[in-house]
């Protein structure tokens, strides 16, 4: 039979990147499943790209503090793009509160070590951002080593390194059953036949709740629907702009080609396995988007070249990191509410850890496993997009 020190379930870019930091560690007998022909088809491929250390809980901060430096230096390491771009995320606020908001997390970004991130006046916010409808404007905050990524590669440069370092990628490959016994993990049962192993994560994005099913492991995971609109090239924003986020409506923009990338969360949304674009959003979006940026009037959108993807959320909206207590040999990498892409260099760092050390330096773990649901002991980050 077929056997791996680490199974990997799922290929996409927490998967890939948990594979890369386990041969970093000195683990070469891994095996990733990957239910698709090809990688990134779930959540990674419809992502946003943005990746962002302005957060307001110290533990999403301290991840952030790992991954955008590893980003930055991805390249060079993996020989391979990661697409970073250090453009920024500009937070524009109009209400007191939204201000307040801002000067708080400031605060826990600084006592951090974040270095790069700053209090601005509205001037500020004009300079940065001359395009967008200030006269409401009292202020934001910016952050310089903030920016984007290309998730798809990003993904690729992981998996071709660790492939390089022997790590087993197989494709058209789905998990059926988990397999225990007395002792916890003892393999994978799937379409190419069974895969011996006493440990196996969960990379499994909007589906992890059902591979954790598998297992007999409840795992609070819910897939709920984000959908984003490009415009046809557009010359009225800068393509050097950062990414922009009216805390007011919670519409955010960014370069994307030769034109900007459309975000909004619509409230309306029900969590479901949907990847379908719903043609009445372009007006939803672009009714908050006008006002905030009134020469997105003038932009073209091919409803065509919209997408939906799934956020995997959790009720915290914090991720769900390490070994299931009650399961030895079981890790969870999931859940990460829209914040996977950004945050998986942390991630695959984390979970290589617990896996070869039972202990990470880089958080506190204990705080992201997923018996705090049951218990009771929620996190609550509030700067989610």
């Amino acid at each position: 039979m077929k056997s791996a020190d680490v199974i990997i379930i799922g290929g996409g870019i927490v998967g890939s990147s948990v594979a890369y930091h386990l041969t970093e560690a000195g683990c070469r007998n891994v095996v990733v499943l990957e239910r698709e022909a090809h990688q990134g088809k779930g959540s990674t491929g419809k992502s946003m790209g943005g990746v962002r250390a302005q957060f307001s809980m110290p533990i999403s901060i301290q991840m952030s503090l790992y991954s955008i430096p590893f980003f930055s230096r991805f390249d060079e390491v993996m020989g391979h793009p990661s697409g970073y771009r250090p453009q920024g995320y500009l937070f524009v606020a109009t209400e007191p509160r939204h201000l307040a908001y801002l000067r708080e997390n400031h605060a826990r970004q600084v006592a951090a070590g974040l270095k790069t991130a700053h209090l601005l006046t509205p001037d500020d916010v004009r300079r940065i951002a001359p395009e967008i409808r200030s006269d409401d404007v009292i202020g934001g905050s910016f952050c310089s080593t903030d920016g984007f990524v290309d998730p798809h590669s990003v993904m690729t440069g992981f998996m071709l390194k660790a492939m390089e370092r022997g790590v087993e990628l197989m494709r058209e490959t789905e998990v059926t059953a988990i397999h225990t016994d007395a002792r916890g993990i003892s393999g994978v049962e799937t379409n190419r036949g069974p895969i011996a192993g006493r440990v196996v994560v969960n990379a499994a994005g909007a589906w992890a709740g059902k591979v954790a099913g598998l297992a007999g492991v409840d795992l609070p995971v819910e897939p709920l629907r984000r959908m984003l609109v490009p415009t046809e090239p557009f010359d009225k924003v800068a393509h050097t702009s950062p990414m922009v986020v009216d805390m007011s409506s919670g519409f955010h923009y960014r370069p994307e080609g030769l034109g900007l990338l459309l975000a909004w969360n619509d409230p309306e949304e029900t969590p479901g396995f949907k990847t379908n674009f719903v043609h009445s959003f372009i007006e939803k979006i672009l009714t908050r988007g006008v006002d905030r940026l009134p020469v997105l009037e003038e932009a073209e959108i091919n409803p065509k070249r919209a997408w939906a993807g799934l956020y995997e959320m959790t009720p915290d909206h914090h991720p769900v990191i390490g070994q299931v207590q009650s399961m030895p040999g079981l890790f969870l990498a999931n859940g990460f509410s829209g914040h996977g892409v950004m945050h998986s260099p942390a991630t695959g760092r984390i979970v290589a850890d617990l896996i070869t050390n039972g202990h990470s330096d880089m958080v506190e773990t204990e705080l992201l496993g997923v018996e705090r649901f049951a218990a009771g002991r929620l996190l609550h980050e509030t700067a989610v997009l």
